[in-house]
């Protein structure tokens, strides 16, 4: 969510938290945020228009404020109330300028760090963050149960993923035990390094990603279900 909001006069904090939210869609699909606005206008006025490739609709005209929904190849993208007294202001994103290039920067540094590549397990030392790589599985363990620490039971499964480099353990929780097999070569985003008992584990969480590929290099049809973070789990046994 952005910071630093910007408050100027006539804007109220719900018109404030909608014009940032403009800024957030239009740097997410790379469109100019005054010309987005502009476009929500037009269909304010007309009904409907387009804006590279998403298309604003007016849904509904409510005394001093009207309904948008924005969608893109006939997915929403987004739904919201504008004031009218908001749609009559001429270029009120103006105002956002500063926060409009911090996000823009952002965006940069975070293209920048997927360029990066993928990072070979032979260099994995614990304490790493946001590791992306691709590695064969070469084992995995028996399933195991364990005990949360809101004494509720899960079942958990060590991998043991092999590179040219060098081979690291990841802990697979409930329903992706069974979703990986002996040589699945996998590829994981955004994983973190961490050591147990000495030996160094990766870890996947909320925000990481770990997906299946084939022999021609082809992510297969789905992305494996996320799972809770191991911050939340307390171990009392470990495979």
């Amino acid at each position: 969510m952005l910071r630093g909001r910007p408050r100027g006069r006539g804007h109220s904090t719900r018109d404030t938290r909608l014009l940032q939210y403009l800024v957030t869609i239009s740097l997410k699909h790379r469109i100019d945020p005054d010309k987005l606005f502009n476009k929500i206008v037009y269909a304010w006025k007309n009904g409907r228009s387009k804006c590279k490739q998403l298309t604003i609709q007016c849904r509904e005209k409510m005394g001093d404020h009207a309904i948008f929904l924005i969608t893109k190849n006939h997915e929403v993208v987004a739904q919201f109330p504008m004031s009218r007294n908001l749609l009559k202001q001429t270029a009120p994103l103006k105002r956002f300028a500063h926060v409009i290039e911090r996000e823009k920067d952002a965006l940069m540094k975070k293209r920048n760090a997927r360029a990066v590549g993928y990072h070979k397990i032979g260099d994995l030392k614990a304490g790493m963050k946001r590791i992306n790589l691709k590695a064969r599985v070469l084992s995995i363990s028996r399933p195991q149960q364990a005990l949360t620490k809101y004494n509720d039971y899960v079942m958990f499964a060590n991998a043991t993923l092999t590179d040219e480099t060098g081979t690291v353990k990841l802990t697979l929780w409930n329903g992706r035990i069974n979703s990986l097999s002996v040589n699945d070569t996998v590829e994981i985003e955004n994983a973190n390094v961490t050591a147990y008992k000495g030996e160094t584990q990766l870890k996947i969480g909320r925000h990481s990603k770990l997906r299946i590929i084939d022999n021609h290099n082809r992510v297969r049809a789905r992305e494996l279900e996320r799972t809770p973070s191991l911050n939340s789990i307390a171990m009392r046994t470990h495979g």
